[in-house]
Protein backbone atom coordinates (compact mmCIF):
# COMPACT_ATOMS: atom_id res chain seq x y z
CA UNK A 1 0.00 0.00 0.00
CA UNK A 2 1.48 3.24 -0.86
CA UNK A 3 1.28 6.51 0.87
CA UNK A 4 -0.25 9.46 -1.87
CA UNK A 5 -0.31 13.12 -2.03
CA UNK A 6 -3.46 14.39 -3.36
CA UNK A 7 -2.82 15.25 -6.79
CA UNK A 8 -4.14 18.85 -6.65
CA UNK A 9 -1.73 19.69 -4.17
CA UNK A 10 1.22 17.74 -6.18
CA UNK A 11 1.91 21.25 -8.55
CA UNK A 12 2.80 23.17 -5.42
CA UNK A 13 4.67 20.54 -3.65
CA UNK A 14 6.96 20.52 -7.32
CA UNK A 15 7.18 24.33 -7.17
CA UNK A 16 7.84 24.38 -3.82
CA UNK A 17 10.58 21.69 -4.01
CA UNK A 18 11.78 22.34 -8.05
CA UNK A 19 15.07 20.57 -8.18
CA UNK A 20 14.85 19.12 -4.38
CA UNK A 21 16.09 15.45 -6.05
CA UNK A 22 19.58 13.61 -6.98
CA UNK A 23 19.91 10.65 -8.80
CA UNK A 24 20.61 7.53 -6.71
CA UNK A 25 24.15 7.27 -8.22
CA UNK A 26 25.30 10.68 -7.32
CA UNK A 27 27.53 9.14 -4.45
CA UNK A 28 29.69 6.58 -3.60
CA UNK A 29 31.09 7.28 -0.27
CA UNK A 30 29.94 4.17 2.32
CA UNK A 31 27.98 6.51 4.16
CA UNK A 32 25.56 7.53 1.35
CA UNK A 33 25.14 5.05 -0.82
CA UNK A 34 21.33 4.96 -1.36
CA UNK A 35 19.24 1.55 -1.11
CA UNK A 36 16.79 3.15 -3.22
CA UNK A 37 13.84 0.93 -2.22
CA UNK A 38 11.80 2.69 -4.94
CA UNK A 39 14.20 3.42 -7.69
CA UNK A 40 14.92 6.52 -9.44
CA UNK A 41 16.00 9.38 -7.87
CA UNK A 42 16.10 10.58 -4.13
CA UNK A 43 14.79 13.67 -2.66
CA UNK A 44 17.03 16.08 -1.64
CA UNK A 45 15.46 19.19 0.73
CA UNK A 46 16.97 22.48 2.04
CA UNK A 47 16.41 22.97 5.99
CA UNK A 48 13.39 25.21 5.09
CA UNK A 49 11.66 22.67 2.45
CA UNK A 50 12.41 20.18 5.04
CA UNK A 51 10.36 22.69 7.92
CA UNK A 52 7.81 23.40 5.00
CA UNK A 53 6.79 19.90 4.13
CA UNK A 54 6.49 19.02 8.20
CA UNK A 55 9.74 16.37 8.00
CA UNK A 56 10.96 15.49 11.22
CA UNK A 57 13.82 13.56 12.02
CA UNK A 58 15.14 11.56 15.24
CA UNK A 59 17.46 8.54 16.12
CA UNK A 60 14.84 5.41 16.82
CA UNK A 61 16.16 3.59 19.92
CA UNK A 62 17.43 0.40 20.48
CA UNK A 63 15.25 -2.28 22.10
CA UNK A 64 14.85 -5.86 23.36
CA UNK A 65 10.30 -6.38 23.57
CA UNK A 66 9.30 -9.89 25.07
CA UNK A 67 6.51 -10.46 22.79
CA UNK A 68 3.75 -11.52 24.31
CA UNK A 69 0.15 -10.31 22.90
CA UNK A 70 -3.73 -11.22 23.52
CA UNK A 71 -5.67 -12.64 21.17
CA UNK A 72 -8.96 -14.15 20.41
CA UNK A 73 -9.01 -17.68 19.63
CA UNK A 74 -11.76 -20.07 17.97
CA UNK A 75 -11.92 -23.86 17.60
CA UNK A 76 -12.59 -24.32 13.62
CA UNK A 77 -14.43 -27.29 12.81
CA UNK A 78 -12.28 -30.04 10.97
CA UNK A 79 -14.64 -30.82 8.39
CA UNK A 80 -13.86 -27.61 6.82
CA UNK A 81 -10.13 -28.90 6.61
CA UNK A 82 -10.99 -32.33 5.28
CA UNK A 83 -12.96 -31.48 2.86
CA UNK A 84 -10.98 -29.07 1.25
CA UNK A 85 -7.75 -30.93 1.30
CA UNK A 86 -9.67 -34.20 -0.46
CA UNK A 87 -10.75 -31.32 -3.05
CA UNK A 88 -7.32 -30.40 -3.76
CA UNK A 89 -5.81 -33.88 -3.66
CA UNK A 90 -8.96 -35.40 -6.01
CA UNK A 91 -8.45 -32.53 -8.37
CA UNK A 92 -4.83 -32.93 -8.44
CA UNK A 93 -5.24 -36.87 -9.51
CA UNK A 94 -7.91 -35.89 -11.83
CA UNK A 95 -5.48 -33.48 -13.51
CA UNK A 96 -2.68 -36.16 -13.84
CA UNK A 97 -4.71 -38.67 -15.57
CA UNK A 98 -6.63 -36.61 -17.85
CA UNK A 99 -2.35 -35.31 -18.70
CA UNK A 100 -1.90 -39.18 -19.10
CA UNK A 101 -4.34 -39.61 -20.89
CA UNK A 102 -3.79 -36.69 -23.26
CA UNK A 103 -0.61 -38.17 -23.76
CA UNK A 104 -1.76 -41.99 -25.24
CA UNK A 105 -4.07 -40.42 -27.58
CA UNK A 106 -1.33 -38.59 -28.92
CA UNK A 107 0.67 -41.29 -29.64
CA UNK A 108 -2.13 -43.18 -30.66
CA UNK A 109 -2.96 -40.47 -33.17
CA UNK A 110 0.61 -40.02 -34.31
CA UNK A 111 0.84 -43.90 -34.88
CA UNK A 112 -2.35 -44.06 -36.98
CA UNK A 113 -3.53 -46.58 -34.79
CA UNK A 114 -7.33 -45.97 -34.34
CA UNK A 115 -7.14 -42.23 -32.68
CA UNK A 116 -8.46 -39.48 -34.55
CA UNK A 117 -7.85 -35.33 -34.27
CA UNK A 118 -10.92 -34.92 -32.67
CA UNK A 119 -10.55 -37.19 -30.40
CA UNK A 120 -7.06 -35.99 -29.37
CA UNK A 121 -8.82 -32.27 -29.15
CA UNK A 122 -11.57 -33.38 -26.99
CA UNK A 123 -9.03 -35.34 -24.46
CA UNK A 124 -6.58 -31.80 -24.91
CA UNK A 125 -10.00 -29.46 -23.58
CA UNK A 126 -10.61 -32.39 -20.92
CA UNK A 127 -6.98 -31.88 -19.39
CA UNK A 128 -7.17 -28.12 -19.37
CA UNK A 129 -10.72 -28.52 -17.47
CA UNK A 130 -9.68 -30.83 -15.29
CA UNK A 131 -6.22 -28.88 -14.63
CA UNK A 132 -8.63 -25.42 -14.01
CA UNK A 133 -10.10 -27.43 -11.44
CA UNK A 134 -7.03 -28.72 -9.67
CA UNK A 135 -5.49 -25.16 -9.82
CA UNK A 136 -8.86 -23.99 -8.25
CA UNK A 137 -8.99 -26.16 -5.60
CA UNK A 138 -5.25 -25.69 -4.89
CA UNK A 139 -5.40 -22.23 -4.52
CA UNK A 140 -8.28 -22.36 -2.24
CA UNK A 141 -6.65 -24.71 -0.05
CA UNK A 142 -3.51 -22.74 0.11
CA UNK A 143 -5.96 -19.65 1.00
CA UNK A 144 -7.81 -21.23 3.72
CA UNK A 145 -5.05 -23.24 5.24
CA UNK A 146 -2.12 -21.98 4.25
CA UNK A 147 0.22 -23.21 7.24
CA UNK A 148 -0.97 -26.57 6.89
CA UNK A 149 -0.29 -26.68 3.23
CA UNK A 150 3.49 -25.48 3.81
CA UNK A 151 4.05 -28.79 5.90
CA UNK A 152 5.41 -31.88 4.43
CA UNK A 153 3.04 -34.51 2.54
CA UNK A 154 3.66 -36.81 5.34
CA UNK A 155 3.42 -34.32 8.37
CA UNK A 156 0.36 -32.67 6.28
CA UNK A 157 -1.31 -35.94 6.53
CA UNK A 158 -0.67 -36.95 9.80
CA UNK A 159 -2.35 -33.40 11.15
CA UNK A 160 -5.37 -33.70 8.83
CA UNK A 161 -5.82 -37.61 10.25
CA UNK A 162 -5.48 -36.31 13.78
CA UNK A 163 -7.92 -33.67 13.15
CA UNK A 164 -10.86 -36.11 12.20
CA UNK A 165 -9.93 -38.53 14.91
CA UNK A 166 -10.23 -35.35 17.21
CA UNK A 167 -6.91 -35.72 19.12
CA UNK A 168 -5.86 -32.21 17.38
CA UNK A 169 -8.41 -29.06 17.49
CA UNK A 170 -6.93 -26.73 14.91
CA UNK A 171 -7.35 -22.79 16.28
CA UNK A 172 -7.45 -19.46 15.14
CA UNK A 173 -6.12 -16.89 17.13
CA UNK A 174 -6.70 -12.94 15.94
CA UNK A 175 -5.38 -10.06 17.04
CA UNK A 176 -8.68 -7.43 16.38
CA UNK A 177 -7.88 -4.54 14.84
CA UNK A 178 -4.76 -5.99 13.41
CA UNK A 179 -3.75 -6.32 9.81
CA UNK A 180 0.08 -6.75 9.96
CA UNK A 181 1.76 -9.72 12.01
CA UNK A 182 4.99 -8.98 12.38
CA UNK A 183 7.16 -11.82 13.44
CA UNK A 184 4.87 -15.06 13.30
CA UNK A 185 4.81 -16.16 17.81
CA UNK A 186 6.78 -19.51 18.76
CA UNK A 187 4.23 -20.80 20.76
CA UNK A 188 0.21 -20.12 22.10
CA UNK A 189 -1.28 -20.57 26.02
CA UNK A 190 -4.98 -21.19 25.12
CA UNK A 191 -7.24 -20.35 28.67
CA UNK A 192 -10.00 -22.61 28.89
CA UNK A 193 -11.47 -21.83 31.62
CA UNK A 194 -8.88 -20.96 33.69
CA UNK A 195 -6.80 -23.88 32.55
CA UNK A 196 -3.41 -22.57 30.34
CA UNK A 197 -3.46 -25.16 27.52
CA UNK A 198 -0.52 -24.62 25.58
CA UNK A 199 -0.41 -25.05 21.43
CA UNK A 200 1.91 -24.83 18.64
CA UNK A 201 1.79 -21.86 16.40
CA UNK A 202 1.76 -23.27 13.06
CA UNK A 203 1.88 -20.09 11.13
CA UNK A 204 0.21 -16.92 9.58
CA UNK A 205 -3.61 -16.94 8.23
CA UNK A 206 -5.06 -14.82 5.40
CA UNK A 207 -7.88 -13.13 6.74
CA UNK A 208 -11.51 -14.52 6.80
CA UNK A 209 -14.58 -12.52 7.44
CA UNK A 210 -16.53 -15.51 8.70
CA UNK A 211 -13.73 -16.28 11.24
CA UNK A 212 -11.91 -13.59 12.50
CA UNK A 213 -11.45 -9.74 12.89
CA UNK A 214 -7.82 -8.85 12.03
CA UNK A 215 -4.63 -11.02 11.03
CA UNK A 216 -4.65 -14.13 13.00
CA UNK A 217 -2.29 -17.36 13.71
CA UNK A 218 -3.40 -21.11 12.95
CA UNK A 219 -2.69 -23.40 16.47
CA UNK A 220 -2.42 -27.03 17.02
CA UNK A 221 -3.80 -28.09 20.11
CA UNK A 222 -2.93 -31.76 21.53
CA UNK A 223 -4.85 -33.78 23.72
CA UNK A 224 -6.89 -30.31 24.37
CA UNK A 225 -9.99 -30.52 27.87
CA UNK A 226 -12.81 -32.59 26.93
CA UNK A 227 -15.75 -30.12 26.10
CA UNK A 228 -13.75 -28.03 24.12
CA UNK A 229 -14.59 -28.34 20.25
CA UNK A 230 -15.66 -26.32 17.43
CA UNK A 231 -16.77 -22.87 17.86
CA UNK A 232 -15.75 -22.59 20.95
CA UNK A 233 -14.16 -19.02 21.69
CA UNK A 234 -11.54 -18.89 24.51
CA UNK A 235 -8.47 -15.78 25.38
CA UNK A 236 -5.40 -16.80 23.72
CA UNK A 237 -1.52 -15.58 24.74
CA UNK A 238 0.35 -15.30 21.97
CA UNK A 239 4.00 -15.67 23.00
CA UNK A 240 7.60 -15.25 21.68
CA UNK A 241 11.67 -14.91 22.97
CA UNK A 242 12.43 -11.12 23.27
CA UNK A 243 12.98 -9.63 20.38
CA UNK A 244 16.18 -7.18 19.70
CA UNK A 245 15.19 -4.07 17.55
CA UNK A 246 15.04 -0.21 17.01
CA UNK A 247 11.35 1.08 17.83
CA UNK A 248 10.16 3.83 15.19
CA UNK A 249 6.76 5.39 15.50
CA UNK A 250 4.03 3.86 12.98
CA UNK A 251 4.48 7.20 10.76
CA UNK A 252 7.65 6.33 9.95
CA UNK A 253 6.76 3.15 8.40
CA UNK A 254 5.38 3.09 4.65
CA UNK A 255 4.77 -0.20 2.39
CA UNK A 256 4.98 -1.57 -0.84
CA UNK A 257 5.26 -3.95 -2.98
CA UNK A 258 8.62 -4.74 -1.72
CA UNK A 259 7.66 -4.82 1.84
CA UNK A 260 8.28 -2.11 4.87
CA UNK A 261 10.31 0.76 4.66
CA UNK A 262 11.69 3.82 6.28
CA UNK A 263 13.22 7.44 4.77
CA UNK A 264 16.97 7.96 6.55
CA UNK A 265 18.58 11.24 6.25
CA UNK A 266 21.93 10.90 4.65
CA UNK A 267 24.97 12.23 6.40
CA UNK A 268 25.71 15.39 5.03
CA UNK A 269 29.07 16.67 3.52
CA UNK A 270 30.99 19.57 4.26
CA UNK A 271 29.24 22.47 2.08
CA UNK A 272 25.85 20.62 1.91
CA UNK A 273 22.92 23.00 1.92
CA UNK A 274 20.50 20.42 1.45
CA UNK A 275 20.01 17.25 3.22
CA UNK A 276 19.14 13.78 0.93
CA UNK A 277 16.67 10.84 2.03
CA UNK A 278 17.09 7.52 1.26
CA UNK A 279 14.17 4.72 1.62
CA UNK A 280 15.70 1.89 3.37
CA UNK A 281 13.97 -1.58 3.78
CA UNK A 282 13.26 -2.82 7.26
CA UNK A 283 12.01 -6.00 8.58
CA UNK A 284 8.84 -5.62 11.25
CA UNK A 285 9.36 -7.42 13.80
CA UNK A 286 6.72 -6.70 16.12
CA UNK A 287 4.16 -4.12 16.72
CA UNK A 288 4.92 -2.24 20.42
CA UNK A 289 2.92 0.39 21.99
CA UNK A 290 2.19 3.41 19.29
CA UNK A 291 5.12 2.06 16.73
CA UNK A 292 7.01 -0.98 15.69
CA UNK A 293 10.07 -2.93 16.25
CA UNK A 294 12.34 -3.50 13.28
CA UNK A 295 15.37 -4.61 12.02
CA UNK A 296 17.37 -3.08 9.25
CA UNK A 297 18.35 0.33 10.95
CA UNK A 298 20.62 1.22 13.48
CA UNK A 299 20.23 3.57 16.61
CA UNK A 300 22.46 6.26 15.16
CA UNK A 301 20.49 6.38 11.83
CA UNK A 302 18.79 9.81 11.45
CA UNK A 303 15.04 7.99 10.55
CA UNK A 304 12.29 10.46 9.43
CA UNK A 305 9.61 10.02 11.93
CA UNK A 306 7.01 12.37 10.39
CA UNK A 307 6.67 13.58 6.92
CA UNK A 308 7.31 10.33 5.09
CA UNK A 309 4.32 10.44 3.31
CA UNK A 310 5.74 13.52 1.48
CA UNK A 311 9.07 12.33 0.34
CA UNK A 312 7.37 9.15 -0.82
CA UNK A 313 5.35 11.06 -2.80
CA UNK A 314 8.57 12.97 -3.77
CA UNK A 315 9.71 10.54 -5.42
CA UNK A 316 6.76 9.27 -7.28
CA UNK A 317 6.23 12.47 -9.53
CA UNK A 318 10.05 12.88 -10.31
CA UNK A 319 9.78 13.74 -13.73
CA UNK A 320 6.81 14.95 -14.10
CA UNK A 321 6.06 18.72 -14.51
CA UNK A 322 4.11 20.44 -12.67
CA UNK A 323 1.66 21.47 -15.46
CA UNK A 324 1.77 18.08 -16.33
CA UNK A 325 -0.71 17.11 -13.32
CA UNK A 326 -4.13 17.04 -13.76
CA UNK A 327 -5.92 19.73 -10.72
CA UNK A 328 -9.02 18.03 -11.25
CA UNK A 329 -8.17 14.58 -9.65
Amino acid sequence: MKFQVPRRVLSALLLLFAGATTPVHADTDDDAVPSGAKGGALPMLSIEQQRAAGIAVAHPLSAQVPQREDATGLVLDPVDLITESGEAESAAVAARSAAAEVERVRGLYGAGAGASLKALQSAQAEQARAQAQADAAAAKFQAHWRPVAALPAAARRKLIDDAAAGTVLLLRADLPGRHILGSTPDRALVDADGVNVPGNVLGPLAHRADEGQGVGVLVELRNAPAGLGPGARVPVSLLAAKRSGVLVPRDAVLYDDGGALVYKQLTAKPGDKQMRYDPVRVKLLQAHGDGWLVDGIDDDDNIVVHGAGVLWSLQGIIGHAAGDIDDDD
